[in-house]
């Protein structure tokens, strides 16, 4: 009994208990004046036990048998209290021989003690309304048996109901009205055919009883038959049932394949069997649309993973790929038996009214109805839900749409139709699918402590095959730093949760890990954050080559110097290998406590191993396009770099009405002191004149070096007096620069002309030319001052050794 409900188990143990007092109050006054016919009612009432019919109850197991006939002349015959062991008899009977499975001892007791009040009960009422003497013979039996077969019939089946009802936890009436109601006439047939019996006994003899209970043994029939063909027909719907639920798991398993929500093929079904029963078709023409909404895209089996979730337009060649799934579905589906044509349904699925659809190109009544039909509510439902490759629309949009279709991809009759039916639809499919009324994208993952389920996992395993396929993809492409860890983001968010994102590489040299791009929350704070291998998460990571799971973003926070976040609460790291070399870290930080799971370091590890490829990719290409615009003897930009910021300040200037000016800068005597010293001592003063340069401006002013020993200054917001004076600063800057080379100071100058727009010109060339042109006047005026008014220097002496040691102007 512990599997019964408490309330279940006091109603069990209070019937049993009942049954055991009346049998306690009435058997020491039983007296057998006909030990005979009690021994024969006895046996037969047992040996008719074993003629039972099983009741069709949903979810319990429960029989009745013609010995109901033999208890019921034996309460005439002999009087209720030597029933009482009839019918305790024969329901021992009846829940032990010819049982499938051993029943439990309280239901077999209960089964007994429900008999024995039963005929207490109907045996009292027989007795109360049993006519005086001198009553009318119709009046004096019919009262007393219908009283008593009512009683019996109510007390048997409420008993049993009751006890189904509290250990089901179902409404008792319901119980009853569904499994016992209908069993009515089988009693009052039993207590009209045990009056029969009795009263043939007592006129004829015991030789006629057989005789009258043909009535009982054609009901048992009767119910026999009527029990077999019903569990037939249950048994066939089952089947049905069975099949059905198969065809939908498939399809919704095929669904999800390139559907994030698996509500896509049930909601497809459950308009489009509306729509077909709204336009009159038959009852195996509304199954064929049934069936075959929920296998339209089976052929999509056929279709690359990668296509059908692909987010832009699809190439001609992935067109024609996805345009072979409808022939290749008909032929699946053409190999089962259906009872009805879903084939061909399947086949015409996306051909269209005006002619123009595949694979067949069939034109208006062409169209089977059935593929009509689920064209349109595939339409539908596909607009308005979120994929891959669009976003949805609303309702009324969608609507919108498909009547701007109408006469052209659908059936015009069937789109006004389906309009005015729709809100009937949803409000039906909303009734009979509360919790999957919507078709937004399911989330990447489940909810932390949830598991995903079967569908999602088919979705997630797609999802994953995609996000890898997309980065290998970018491994050809010549993508930044930034564009790529957006594009590992994008994709890590499809299959991996996270509020915070952050990519730390590694510099070899120094062993410093460097936040180079953060996404998300605290990015700012951990963009540019640097740590030492084997500090904080990503340190740890880089250094052992082993991923973290659910750290404690705090250790990550604290390691890079940056305030720890009090929104995070959970961090996986995973390190970045190209081969067996680390270049770094990706770390994934979420606000949820335990966040992630050994699937997720798997998938996390995939796609860490696919972008370290693709990182390394960006870095070559970030140092190569830094190669390009830079000088690498000084580390200012150069010609090229200044070209493209010259003309954008130009344009900035023009659009504002402001002013630039361009300094143009040339290292005096350079060519002799690389013939007097060599080239090593040259490289060093072209990179203490950049230096000097470099820390006589603005931080949104431009040097660059422009040729062998000439640098090209840009002041952005400058009018010609303020370039005047600059250019006449950085000339005494360069001055101060003393450069020791072995017990010699070489001094340095530089000639200098500023030009400035829009008043000496306005393009990039003509600031430039007039700018070359004063410098070279200043260049010549400094060497005819220099031979008149300044003592000539002391001759140039090689170095010995060739150290040199700058000496750097305040």
């Amino acid at each position: 009994m512990k599997q019964l409900t408490p309330a279940a188990r006091l109603y069990v143990t209070a019937v049993i208990a009942a049954a055991t007092a009346i049998l306690a109050i009435r058997i020491p006054g039983m007296t057998f004046h006909q030990p005979w016919l009690f021994a024969t009612l006895f046996v037969l009432s047992c040996a008719s036990a074993a003629m039972k019919i099983t009741l069709p109850l949903t979810t319990n197991v429960s029989t009745m048998s013609v010995s109901y006939a033999i208890d019921f002349a034996s309460l005439l015959l002999l009087g209720w209290d030597q029933t009482l062991l009839v019918a305790a008899a024969s329901a021992f009977s009846q829940c032990v021989l010819n049982s499938k499975d051993r029943q439990p001892l309280y239901r077999t007791l209960f089964s007994m003690a429900a008999l024995v009040v039963t005929v207490a009960g109907a045996g009292v009422a027989f007795e109360w309304l049993s006519a005086p003497d001198g009553a009318d013979a119709i009046t004096a039996v019919a009262r007393p048996l219908v009283g008593a077969a009512t009683v019996y019939f109510l007390l048997n089946t409420g008993l049993i109901a009751i006890a189904i009802a509290l250990a089901s936890r179902q409404p008792i009436f319901n119980i009853w009205q569904t499994n016992f109601l209908w069993s009515a006439p089988s009693y009052f047939v039993g207590a009209g055919a045990a009056w029969l019996a009795a009263w043939s006994i007592n006129r004829a003899g015991f030789w006629v009883a057989p005789l009258t209970f043909a009535p009982i043994y054609l009901t048992y029939r009767t119910y026999r038959v009527y029990l077999s063909r019903l569990e037939t027909q249950q048994h066939l719907q089952e089947t049905s049932d069975l099949h059905l639920a198969t065809i939908e798991a498939l399809a919704a398993a095929i669904d999800a394949k390139d559907q994030m929500t698996r509500v896509h093929v049930r909601r497809v079904q459950a308009y489009a069997a509306g729509l077909a029963e709204a336009i009159g078709l038959s009852p195996t023409e509304i199954q064929a649309v049934r069936t075959a909404a929920l296998l339209h895209d089976i052929g999509k089996l056929a279709i690359p993973a990668h296509i059908l979730s692909k987010p832009g337009p699809l190439s001609p060649e992935e067109f024609a790929k996805v345009r072979i799934h409808p022939q290749i579905g008909a032929e699946i589906i053409s190999t089962i038996p259906f009872p009805y044509p879903v084939a061909p349904i399947v086949l015409s699925h996306h051909e269209r009214w005006d002619g123009t659809g595949y694979p067949q190109a069939l034109k208006g009544e062409a169209i089977p109805i059935g593929a009509r039909i689920i064209s349109l509510v595939d339409y539908f439902d596909v607009v308005t839900s979120h994929r891959p490759y669009h976003a949805a629309l609303s309702t009324d949009s969608a609507l919108a749409l498909m009547r701007h279709e109408a006469g052209r991809a659908l059936d015009p009759a069937l789109v006004e139709i389906f309009i005015e039916k729709l809100p009937e639809f949803a409000s039906r499919f909303e009734v009979q699918n509360p919790a999957q009324s919507t078709g937004a994208p399911a989330v990447a993952s489940a909810p932390a402590g949830a598991e995903p389920n079967a569908f999602e996992n088919i979705a997630l395993a797609h999802q994953e095959i995609y996000a890898l396929y997309e980065i290998a993809q970018s491994m050809g492409t010549t993508l930044t730093l930034s564009d790529t860890m957006a594009l590992v983001a994008d994709k890590l968010s499809a299959l991996v949760p996270w509020s915070g994102c952050a990519l730390f590489l590694l510099d070899a040299e120094t062993g410093e890990l460097r936040c180079r791009c953060a996404m998300g929350d605290e990015a700012a704070a951990l963009l540019d954050a640097r740590m030492q291998t084997g500090e904080g998460l990503s340190g740890w990571v880089a250094q052992h080559r082993r991923p973290l799971v659910n750290a404690n973003p705090r250790v990550e926070f604290e390691a890079a110097g940056v305030p720890p976040s009090h929104a995070l609460a959970s961090a996986i790291v995973a390190p970045l290998q190209l081969g067996e070399r680390v270049i770094g870290s990706l770390a994934l930080f979420d606000t949820a406590a335990d966040r992630y799971t050994d699937d997720h370091r798997r998938l996390l590890g995939r796609i860490a191993e696919q972008a370290a490829a693709v990182i390394s990719n960006a870095l070559v290409f970030e140092q190569t396009q830094e190669d390009s615009l830079t000088d690498p003897l000084t580390n200012l930009p150069n010609r090229r770099s200044m070209m493209a910021r010259l003309t954008s300040e130009i344009s900035r200037a023009e659009r504002l009405q402001g002013e630039l000016s361009v300094v143009v800068l040339d290292v005096d005597d350079f060519k002799r002191i690389n013939d007097s010293y060599g080239h090593a001592v040259g490289d060093e003063v072209l990179r203490e004149v950049a230096h000097v340069l470099l820390g006589s401006l603005r931080s949104y002013d431009m040097c660059v070096r422009f040729a062998g020993d000439e640098f090209v200054v840009v002041l952005g917001d400058c009018p010609p007096d303020a370039a005047e004076l600059k250019r006449q600063e950085l000339q005494r800057r360069i001055q101060e620069i003393a450069i020791q080379v072995d017990g010699s100071v070489i001094r340095v100058g530089a000639s200098a002309g500023a030009a400035n727009y829009p008043h000496d010109g306005q393009t990039y060339d003509a600031l430039l030319a007039t700018a070359d042109r004063r410098m070279y006047a200043d260049k010549a005026h400094r060497r005819n001052y220099s031979l008149q008014f300044e003592p000539q220097p002391e001759p140039w002496k090689p170095p010995v050794s060739g150290a040199v040691r700058p000496t750097r102007p305040n």
